[in-house]
């Protein structure tokens, strides 16, 4: 039956997906608030992805649409590992490994290939402190949680025969 194992497969992908954004969220939200910087402005700076410079003029509505995108890009980054997982034992079996992994992954990818092709503002190169935050956010706060939720609540691996 293959509900059996679809909806595992969808809750690992939501709760990983939902558990990330809300830690990825949470971190900057504390680690800039700390330096000053209101909480309205991190989601908003995730919707200047969309909308360049005029994210931080559209008060809670572009505030909500950075949140929507951020759940949208953890959801992305979720399910091509619980599915990945399904053909890859040891992504499971090495749950914590694979998540650190997954989250460098994530990191370079997000940093080097999709952020410089979006309208974030402002454009910078984190250095220092905020660069280490950035990594360590990517790699303990979204990959590990994918893939400990993965573990948790997907099915286990397909096995194939010969």
């Amino acid at each position: 039956m293959p509900d059996q194992h679809i909806r595992p497969v969808l809750k690992a992908i939501l709760v990983g997906a939902v558990v990330a954004a809300i830690l990825d969220i949470l971190d900057p939200i504390i680690f800039f608030g700390l330096r000053g910087i209101a909480p309205i402005k991190i989601p908003q700076s995730i919707a200047s992805g969309v909308l360049g410079r005029a994210a931080y003029s559209g008060g809670v509505q572009t505030a909500l649409l950075g949140l929507a995108l951020h759940l949208f890009i953890a959801l992305v980054w979720a399910t091509p590992f619980v599915l990945a997982s399904r053909f890859l034992p040891f992504l499971t079996r090495y749950a914590v490994l694979s998540g650190l992994l997954y989250g460098a992954f994530i990191y370079v990818v997000m940093y080097s290939l999709v952020l410089p092709h979006t309208n974030v503002f402002p454009k910078n190169h984190p250095t220092g402190p905020v660069l280490l935050n950035s990594i360590a956010a990517m790699v303990f706060l979204v990959g590990l949680p994918i893939s400990l939720a993965n573990r948790r609540f997907g099915p286990p691996p397909r096995v194939f025969s010969n």
